[in-house]
């Protein structure tokens, strides 16, 4: 078992390159902040489904890619806030990504959420990544 320093960009990174070769879904070491950002990819569009399964007694993250046709869905994802430089916005300060066509993902005290969801409810936090 490898140690990761920052599991997200890991999981990120994991999807990034599953997409870029059209593989049709991902397994990752499960946390329950890596299923909040795949319930976010799920609920907004991103991912055809996740599910948390047991291999050799560990909890996996398996996460079915979507596609139209033969393009994914996803034409990209960027990490933002990094454990080496964390960024932090405010409810009025949540970008746009891409005019809206893309969200952003964030930690918020009320749990992790899309900008849509965190616009909607006026909290702020930690910007996580960009999925457009």
């Amino acid at each position: 078992m490898s140690n990761v320093s920052d599991p997200i960009a890991d999981f990120l990174t994991r999807v990034r390159n599953a997409v870029r070769s059209g593989k049709p879904e991902i397994v990752a070491p499960f946390s329950k902040f890596k299923g909040e950002v795949a319930r976010i990819l799920k609920e907004e569009g991103f991912v055809e489904s996740y599910s948390v399964e047991s291999f050799d007694g560990r909890p996996h993250l398996r996460v079915g890619l979507k596609y139209a046709g033969s393009r994914s869905v996803i034409t990209e994802l960027k990490r933002v806030s990094r454990p080496g430089l964390r960024r932090y916005v405010g409810a009025t300060e949540i970008p746009r990504v891409l005019s809206g066509v893309g969200i952003a993902i964030l930690s918020t005290s009320s749990g992790v959420m899309s900008s849509r969801e965190a616009r909607r409810k006026n909290v702020g936090g930690e910007l996580l990544a960009f999925v457009w």
